[in-house]
């Protein structure tokens, strides 16, 4: 093919020898050349042309035909229909707003007035938001969050499949748009395959509009309306576009396809990395036609400065979370870990560009020579070459300023990539303790390592599932540290935790179990002291419902502890038969100092922690019980209560385990935990669990179960 033939001007001839380089595939037809051809062979000019006329009509047949094969055999694989009547896709319009600001108002209005057919759904916590919109907008807060309130997106995508919108767009909260989004939706939601669009944003420091109180119009600064030609010239003179930004938009529509193959990693919204990360496997997986509309759709964010407060979800201050570097350095460090991106970034240059000429739309390859010019009108919708004329030059405007300004979009993440930083929270255990506590000052406490990782999930899982979000996290180790902080939990690794853990044979009774066990009262004595009520749960308790209200009801100078006594009738509180990993401890003089007594003698002894706690709390052999159910300490004074196991069940009381039905069993009881002890190894504690249906994550998404 060669690439310099040119078309001969309207005043030529169409002669013998260009028909035949046509037919031989020496000039690279287009779609449009095929009207070009059409308009030449009525020219014509002199003696030449009425010696052709016979000839042309006989090559005139036979010439289409040729073109219809060639020009269909040559097309781009994404070709697209033109219906006899467009129709109007549903759009749902996702989001994740922090605190209500100036920046997000307005920009949930601009997107409720593109059209009555748009839904919003935002996925946040925080409560006003509920309540400053109309129906059509809807806020989720069921999604996975971080313990300082940063939404998953992974979770956030996950959630939007539930919604039957015909296109899913997602967007930056503080993101203006304007009209040209819904006649660009409607063009492509009309396009005969399944495809990705993303549309990169442009910063504005000067927007003399806003809406009106209907929320339908863009008003001048005088009151008058707005045109979209206004709107667009101030938007024109700010082409500050940045394709390294991750703020950008990114819409789909909902058909068969996935997006991409491969599971997306539990990426923080909002921290970067996360929507690069979404193309760059989509263009991998080749799943859908991925293409850039920044020319025709205008979003964009306010860079002016808005006074609110930064108050975050239960009481923590700005100041308290201002070093949030580790949010987007955890984002950085699964995007380098996950999928094909560290290895293999896309050249955003090389994705088709959707330009709008004249009304018309038109996909443009802008690595070649493209021309819009008045034959867009024609029909065609793809060339990857169109061959110039002198008298078209005029129009090459829009395709030169589009490979100018692709040229500033394009970038590369990966040196961020590469140096994804510190995946350490910048948290003491102090001012951790202030961030979760709720206004008790009560913490619930777990200890886990990297063996149990899965299990703790599905036990904060549930936890939040229930609104319980004043939990806390001891890691044992750095591996469930840096997991835990990749999952969004509040979590402080203890240096002085034992070392070599074993990952299948730390079950009770083992040495590794015996080591481990005397973190938790460690950790549950220093909490204390620090003034802080705690609620000690092992991973393998299940919560039916939340336990602190009737844990309060018990008062001070009482410590609460679940029996292990698996006897349907007798005493609850027999000889060691306290069990540590179900406590409600509070922070007062006679609980502090009987688990300090727990602490040194649990230090000492050559069993688990469990045995010290009787000991110490109950008297040796139980010489410190003053009924079935209680003992009284008689140094400190402290009153030891055995919860009622028709409440607290353990893994052995009236073999609940082995019920048909699990869940229905303990609901009719009134449970509001059981525990899944009395069971020896690990593998067979996670399988009874998940077979029973009372597992609440999904390990292979890493998210929680949405039910």
């Amino acid at each position: 093919m060669e690439a310099s033939a040119s078309i001969p001007k309207q005043r030529d001839v169409l002669n013998i020898e260009t028909l035949k380089k046509v037919m031989e595939g020496d000039v690279y037809v287009t779609p449009n050349l095929t009207c070009l051809l059409m308009r030449f062979t009525r020219i014509g000019g002199g003696d030449l042309g009425m010696q052709m006329g016979l000839l042309s009509v006989w090559l005139y047949g036979f010439v289409l035909i040729g073109l219809s094969l060639y020009a269909t055999r040559r097309l781009p694989s994404f070709k697209q229909t033109r219906p006899q009547s467009l129709s109007h896709p549903t759009i749902t319009i996702f989001s994740a707003p922090t605190a209500p600001g100036s920046k997000q108002i307005l920009a949930i209005r601009s997107w409720l007035a593109l059209s009555p057919q748009i839904t919003v759904v935002l996925f946040t916590q925080h409560p006003s938001f509920a309540s400053a919109f109309g129906s059509r907008v809807m806020v989720d807060s069921s999604i996975d969050f971080t313990f300082l309130g940063t939404p998953f997106f992974h979770s956030m995508l996950e959630k939007s499949r539930l919604f039957t919108a015909d296109i899913t767009v997602f967007v930056d909260p503080q993101t203006v748009l304007l009209s040209d989004l819904i006649s660009t939706l409607n063009y492509a939601y009309n396009l005969d395959r399944d495809w990705l669009l993303l549309a990169s944003l442009r910063n504005v420091s000067y927007f003399p509009f806003r809406l009106d109180d209907s929320g339908e119009h863009w008003l001048r600064e005088d009151g008058r309306r707005a045109r979209h030609q206004e709107l667009q010239e101030i938007l024109d003179h700010y082409r500050e576009w940045n394709h390294c930004e991750d703020r950008m938009l990114m819409a789909w529509n909902n058909r068969n396809l996935p997006l991409h193959n491969g599971v997306l990693p539990p990426f923080l919204y909002g921290k970067g990395i996360h929507n690069h990360w979404v193309i760059n496997e989509a263009v991998s997986s080749e799943f859908r036609l991925i293409y850039d509309a920044s020319w025709t759709i205008s979003c964009f964010s306010l860079n002016y400065p808005e006074h609110w407060s930064e108050q975050s979800i239960r009481g923590s201050s700005a100041l308290e979370v201002e070093n949030r570097s580790w949010e987007n350095g955890g984002n950085s460090h699964l995007g380098a870990l996950y999928g094909s991106m560290f290895f293999h970034e896309i050249n955003y240059s090389g994705l088709a560009k959707l330009l709008n000429c004249e009304g018309h739309y038109l996909f443009a390859d802008i690595t070649e020579d493209i021309v819009c010019t008045s034959v867009c009108q024609t029909g065609s919708l793809w060339a990857r070459r169109v061959l110039r004329s002198r008298t078209k030059k005029k129009h090459m405007a829009p395709a030169e300023n589009v490979k100018s300004q692709n040229r500033i979009l394009n970038c590369s993440l990966r040196d961020q990539l590469k140096s994804s930083g510190s995946l350490d929270l910048p948290f003491s255990l102090e001012s951790l303790l202030s961030v979760t506590a709720d206004n008790n000052k009560t913490i619930v406490l777990s200890v886990a390592g990297y063996s149990y990782k899965d299990m703790l999930m599905s036990w904060v899982c549930r936890l939040r599932h229930l609104q319980v979000t004043n939990f806390i996290i001891c890691a044992l180790d750095r591996e469930t540290y840096q997991f835990s902080v990749l999952q969004g939990l509040p979590v402080f690794h203890d240096p002085s935790a034992p070392r070599n853990i074993s990952f299948n044979d730390c079950h009770f009774g083992t040495s590794c179990f015996q080591r481990v066990t005397k973190v938790k009262s460690r950790m549950v004595w220093k909490i204390l002291k620090l003034g802080y009520n705690v609620l000690l749960s092992d991973v393998d308790v299940y919560w039916f419902g939340n336990p602190l209200p009737l844990l309060y009801s018990f008062g001070p100078g009482v410590l609460v502890a679940q029996s292990d006594e698996y006897n349907d009738t007798g005493p609850v509180n027999l000889p060691r038969r306290l069990n540590s990993g179900f406590y409600f401890a509070r922070s007062d003089g006679s609980t502090i100092a009987a688990m300090e007594k727990v602490v040194k003698h649990a230090a000492t002894s050559n069993l688990s922690e469990q045995p010290s706690f009787y000991d110490n709390l109950c008297g040796e052999g139980g010489s410190y019980r003053i009924s079935d159910n209680r003992c009284v300490e008689p140094e400190t004074n402290l009153t030891t209560l055995f919860l009622d196991r028709n409440l607290f069940p353990n893994g052995a009381y009236l073999d609940l385990w082995k019920k048909k039905n699990v869940k229905e069993a303990c609901l009719k009881m009134g449970c509001l935990i059981l525990h899944n002890n009395w069971i020896s190894g690990r593998m067979k504690k996670l399988e009874r669990q998940v077979v029973s249906g009372l597992w609440e994550y999904d390990i292979s998404r890493r998210m929680c179960l949405q039910r």
